[in-house]
């Protein structure tokens, strides 16, 4: 069965992969992105069912007519992808305060924004498909990208209950967790660093930075295999909550889950009344 999709941040990476993915699935989808121009020559190419709107998701009321437009076209939204997101990396005190709140502003209060004004429609069909593409980094952090997981860990923690909410009304949800995905994720104009110098950082910036040049469009991860999983996800009758995509991410969940499991072995001994020195 042909579904509706709309794809917030859809003219470049993963989101155009999964436009494309959902496109040769033989479902419409509507693509997104800040520039129209941007996502329309995105599509100049493609074949299927696309149609382009711009949509700027920290804009709540531009969310609110891009929504009520594709309703009015199609009736519906059956599966929504909240892709839209930036990266703000570098050292926690070399980043200004006001770019850690447009990173939330941004990762978290713009995929809210888009969320809001879709899900009204899809619980009064009482059926529906939120897709949230999330981070390995919203389940675990590393230096230099605090500020992007902690964005990560903030939209996971409100997903999770959302969806929980949403169950009993036939709404589904499924977070997406890539590693380090082969995509312009990392290039200026997608990813932002502190600007702040701190001496005593120095030389683990210099390294860090060292590293985003020559990871970038060197990723271990492929962005079309994942988009044509997270199709096929999309179409089970009950997709996972969590699905962690890439052998990156693979290992550094499971280092965080065997430390994790230490850590609860020390709560359990000494967490519950008992003195370290008992």
């Amino acid at each position: 069965m042909a579904n509706v999709w709309l794809i917030t941040g859809a003219s470049r990476g993963l989101g155009l992969e999964i436009a494309r993915s959902a496109l040769a699935a033989g479902h419409t989808v509507v693509a997104t992105s800040r520039s129209v121009e941007d996502v329309k020559s995105a599509f100049e190419a493609e074949r299927g069912d696309v149609h382009t709107y711009a949509l700027d998701i920290m804009d709540n009321d531009a969310a609110v007519s891009v929504v009520k437009a594709v309703t009015d076209r199609f009736g519906r939204i059956d599966v929504l992808v909240n892709n839209a997101g930036q990266a703000q990396l570098g050292w926690f005190e070399t980043i200004r305060a006001e770019h850690v709140r447009r990173q939330f502003d941004i990762n978290v209060f713009g995929t809210m924004n888009v969320t809001r004004a879709v899900v009204p429609y899809m619980r009064a069909r009482r059926s529906g498909l939120l897709i949230t593409i999330s981070s390995v980094n919203g389940l675990l952090s590393h230096p230099g990208g605090s500020v992007y997981a902690s964005s990560k860990f903030a939209i996971e923690g409100w997903i999770e209950g959302f969806a929980q909410e949403l169950a009993p009304l036939g709404v589904r949800s499924l977070i997406v967790e890539p590693g380090m995905l082969r995509t312009d994720f990392l290039d200026n104009r997608s990813a932002n660093h502190g600007d702040i110098d701190i001496a005593d950082y120095a030389d683990a910036v210099r390294q860090f930075r060292s590293f985003i040049v020559e990871a970038n469009h060197n990723q271990p991860g492929d962005p079309a295999m994942l988009a044509s999983t997270i199709v096929t996800l999309a179409s089970a009758g009950d997709p996972p909550a969590r699905f962690v995509f890439g052998e990156d991410a693979l290992a550094w969940v499971a280092e965080k889950l065997e430390k994790l499991k230490a850590e609860l072995k020390y709560s359990s001994d000494y967490g519950v009344g008992k003195s370290i020195g008992d």
